[in-house]
């Protein structure tokens, strides 16, 4: 069976071998959580236009993104108040896992915790001290992937049991064309099917992609408006 980032159900079972792998990097820490209300409706980005469904962004909390911030991207955008943000050096995880192992186990789990298609985790911001639990996650590409379509598609296509994915193109309120994707994730070992949402966008340093996941589409909404404000901020660095 695979392990997906947005396999909560998976991340339970597996998170106390995967501890030892990633230091509790990328914990199990979206199983359980308040529930929220629902994001307002679409919200209007810079030109005006339409930045996709849900956009009753949350209160700001600082700023991510820019040099000397916690998490340094080709992109930055604001953070949800109280949401805390940390850095992952997937790369080094990766290569911890695949040196410190007697099988192929903990290189496996890291490999499904930190890489999702053409992506590599990069920034882990934390919703626990805002009420819920559950994170919104930054992903970054290789330098030259300039579609950002084409690497949301494939990191979509990366998570098992995906089903009803909408594609739509909109403009950030930072002036960036993006691509977002909104689409339902089935748990085989839980039987349950959730919401999820991610957004693409191409920089010169290489694709990024947000990805908010969630225990179940409910709790996925009370954490939207942490989304949609990265959305509504979101521009190059």
């Amino acid at each position: 069976m695979q392990v997906r980032v947005g396999s909560v159900g998976s991340r339970a079972i597996v998170a106390v071998a995967l501890a030892a792998v990633l230091g509790g990097c990328a914990g199990a820490a979206d199983d359980d959580g308040k529930k929220g209300a629902s994001a307002s409706p679409a919200a209007k980005g810079a030109g005006g236009e339409d930045t996709g469904p849900g956009g009753g962004a949350a209160a700001r909390g600082g700023t991510i993104g820019a040099a000397g911030s916690p998490c340094e991207l080709s992109v930055s955008f604001s953070l949800a108040k109280d949401w805390k943000p940390k850095a992952i050096d997937a790369e080094a995880q990766l290569a911890k896992a695949s040196k410190g192992s007697d099988d192929d186990l903990s290189g496996a789990f890291a490999e499904s915790f930190l890489r999702q298609g053409p992506v590599i985790a990069a920034c882990e911001i934390d919703a626990k001290p805002a009420g819920n639990i559950g994170f919104l996650r930054v992903w970054t590409g290789k330098k030259g992937d300039a579609d950002a379509g084409g690497v949301l598609r494939a990191f979509v296509a990366a998570e098992d049991n995906v089903s009803k994915a909408k594609y739509h193109s909109f403009r950030t309120g930072g002036g960036v064309s993006a691509v977002e994707v909104e689409y339902l994730y089935t748990s085989k070992l839980l039987d349950e099917t959730k919401k999820e949402s991610a957004f693409a966008v191409a920089t010169p340093d290489g694709p990024v992609v947000l990805h908010l996941g969630g225990m179940d589409t409910e709790e996925h909404e009370a954490m939207r408006p942490a989304y949609d404000l990265a959305k509504q901020t979101l521009e190059l660095t």
